[in-house]
């Protein structure tokens, strides 16, 4: 899709914005989409094992959903004639062991973690590099992991509170949570 817009901008002149989008979290996000985030945050309200592969140490970094659409918005609205992609997320990495101990502790659980088989196509890190965005947009993210996890585990809660969120695969459920969002 990048090449597509950066080709239509050379030929027909027209103003593009590419935004590249890395790790998002928060509130409202599908709690069976199958993010680390959301996986670790249902395992853990249900009390279930934390999956974790390899030994844990691979490192990935987050970016809450306010600071990202506020990323957007800075975006859409510059002056500047973007020629390049704008990485946007958060560019502190955390390992997956921290952010599932996180996790555990912010809702209070019991949840054991159970180790697997790291897969080998698994990136031992991901963090973007965010020079652009601080340059172009004056921008980079604002909410803390533990506070961004602490609303996120607030929404998953009232979704199990609800309902909702344990009977995920149920049919019954299916229409309930295609309204949220």
């Amino acid at each position: 899709a990048e090449t597509l817009f950066m080709d239509y901008r050379r030929q027909h002149g027209l103003s593009v914005r590419i935004a590249r989008i890395f790790n998002t979290y928060g509130p409202r996000m599908h709690p069976a989409d199958g993010r680390v985030i959301s996986n670790f945050m249902m395992q853990a309200l249900r009390g279930e094992p934390i999956t974790l592969y390899g030994d844990g140490s691979q490192t990935r970094s987050f970016c809450y959903v306010d600071d990202m659409i506020d990323a957007f918005i800075r975006l859409m609205n510059t002056e500047e004639d973007l020629d390049a992609p704008v990485n946007l997320g958060n560019p502190h990495e955390v390992s997956m062991r921290e952010i599932a101990q996180r996790i555990v502790a912010i809702t209070a659980s019991n949840s054991p973690l159970e180790m697997r088989p790291l897969p080998a196509d698994d990136p031992s890190h991901r963090q973007p590099d965010i020079t652009r965005a601080r340059e172009l947009l004056g921008w980079q993210p604002r909410t803390s992991l533990d506070d961004g996890l602490a609303l996120t585990a607030r929404y998953f809660r009232a979704r199990i509170e609800a309902g909702v969120a344990p009977l995920l695969g149920h049919a019954s459920n299916r229409h309930a949570l295609a309204s949220d969002h």
